[in-house]
């Protein structure tokens, strides 16, 4: 990652947040929240999840109104009522949560609410539009089919087109929230250089990200939050990834993974599954896994992963066969997954694993209401009692059982996540990208987590991008290209060097493939 060149110095401030205050019920998310944010920097938001980070980032660029304090403009005091009204102003945000219409086509989304029309203003200027999409392309890098609806795309390439289309927008100020959460490594290092060519041209970035290398390499000054309060503001320069950790969590901490541990050597096999294939993500995949053994699964954007898991759930149905505990099963769907005791924290907590609008108890016992009923009914005392231990047990923080899950932080909302599919214990869980978009205290949290399911005697399976969690988490590593498996690892061969020169792609260069994984 390139190092940055300070741009920190005697810039005034484009924008000035004073005494910014907001709750969401009984949680003070802002606390007398102070902050400038100087022309032509990049200025980094960083905190643990729950910090008020985001919530300040929504509050800068009209989706959230303060409930008390000013928000100014170069010098002068402004509304920011809206996000419409914030663009009036130069300011738009790429927001954590992803804000697309499925339905509509990548460049429909891009420029949604800003389409070239023809004279008179009625009618859509196609040629026009389709005319800038491709520069927009061009100047990212980010190699999507504009035609292409956004329901079909992946996780990291709906990413990309929030990016996008927080680019498309004639601004002064993007606010990022988290823009790098779902990118491979190549891709982020694409954004980066459009953010440098952003500042370059004069518009001023704020980054809100939890990847701490790339915050010390690419931001100018850093604002460090915690418990809904500005700790500091200081040059990026004078930081290290030491003193921001220790100024987001308020205490020196160990944000390593736990101690490597090895399961029983007489541990019996829980999952067997052979021959799976889903054209055309995955051919002929067959591995085993055993009872408090931790399964690695790597490889590179797109090699089956995620596909593999699930199939194993029932989510996605294909050929192959799967087995628990030495009997054969049917995977018409995710209840005979969970019947057979298969749970899967999916990669995407908001489409794929929550109910953002539904409070926590409820996402949490969702998938376990027969557990909690008699004769049909539900029992709320049981519901309450079993929910809260669950919730416990995870350890979400500031928030009660009732408080609705899009008004956590992410970090919060990947825990509920994991309480709802720890309910009950499971014989495999498989986590897909279990740490992504939280932050470094939660996710030693989520880490300890794992290694206290396999300890109960689940097998768990790590899916992540990040190769550095799956070796550091991972008892044995299977690698997988092209949607198959290529290789595996155990014991002191479970290594970067050997897992990332398995799940090379043919042709590829040992420097192309560390740039697709996030190392």
């Amino acid at each position: 990652m390139t190092e940055h060149t300070s741009h920190d110095g005697s810039a005034p401030a484009l924008l000035e947040a004073r005494g910014l205050n907001k709750r969401f019920g009984g949680v003070h998310a802002l606390n007398d929240v102070n902050v400038a944010i100087r022309a032509g920097t990049i200025h980094a938001l960083v905190g643990e999840n729950g910090a008020g980070k985001s919530t300040l980032g929504k509050m800068l660029s009209g989706v959230y109104r303060p409930d008390s304090g000013e928000i100014l403009i170069d010098g002068e005091l402004v509304s920011m009522r809206s996000v419409r009204e914030a663009q009036q102003h130069g300011v738009a945000i790429v927001a954590q949560e992803l804000m697309l219409s499925p339905h509509l086509t990548v460049a429909q989304n891009v420029f949604l609410g800003i389409e070239s029309r023809r004279p008179g203003g009625l009618m859509i200027d196609r040629p026009a539009s389709r005319a800038r999409y491709e520069a927009l392309r061009r100047d990212t890098g980010f190699d999507i089919d504009g035609d292409t609806p956004v329901k079909a795309l992946r996780v990291a390439e709906q990413q990309m087109v929030e990016i996008m289309r927080g680019l498309a927008r004639d601004v002064r100020l993007i606010i990022m929230d988290e823009p790098t959460a779902a990118l491979s490594r190549d891709q982020a290092q694409k954004l980066f250089e459009v953010i440098r060519g952003l500042r370059a041209r004069g518009i001023t970035i704020v980054y809100v990200s939890h990847f701490l290398k790339e915050i010390l390499a690419l931001t100018d000054v850093i604002t460090v939050m915690r418990d809904g309060q500005v700790v500091s503001t200081k040059p990026a320069s004078e930081h290290t990834e030491h003193t921001l950790v220790n100024a987001m969590l308020g205490r020196d901490a160990d944000v390593a993974f736990p101690p490597k541990r090895s399961r029983p050597a007489d541990a019996p096999v829980v999952g067997r599954f052979t021959s799976l294939s889903r054209a055309p993500f995955v051919e002929d995949v067959s591995f085993e896994v055993h009872r408090g053994e931790i399964l690695g699964i790597a490889g590179l954007v797109g090699s089956g992963r995620t596909e593999v898991a699930r199939m194993i759930f029932g989510a996605d149905r294909g050929a192959g066969e799967v087995e628990i505990e030495g009997k054969l099963v049917a995977r018409r769907s995710p209840q005979e997954g969970m019947a057979q005791g298969v749970s899967l924290v999916p990669e995407s907590r908001k489409d794929q694993g929550l109910i953002l609008r539904r409070p926590i108890i409820e996402n949490v016992t969702l998938p376990h209401l027969w557990d909690i009923s008699r004769f049909g009914v539900i029992s709320r005392s049981k519901e309450r009692r079993e929910a809260n231990e669950a919730i416990e047990r995870v350890d979400v923080r500031g928030a009660g059982p009732q408080v609705q899950v899009g008004q956590l932080s992410g970090g919060n909302q990947q825990k509920v996540l994991f309480a709802k599919w720890l309910f009950r214990q499971p014989k495999i869980l498989i986590t897909d990208e279990p740490t992504r978009g939280v932050d470094v205290g939660a996710k030693r949290a989520i880490y300890d987590l794992l290694h206290k399911a396999a300890d109960q005697g689940t097998a768990v399976i790590v899916i992540s991008s990040e190769l550095e969690e799956v070796i550091g988490l991972a008892d044995r590593v299977i690698a997988m290209r092209q949607g198959r498996v290529v290789a595996e690892f155990e014991g002191d061969d479970v290594n970067e060097k050997n897992v990332l020169a398995a799940v090379l792609a043919a042709g590829a260069t040992p420097g192309e493939a560390q740039r697709e994984i996030n190392v």
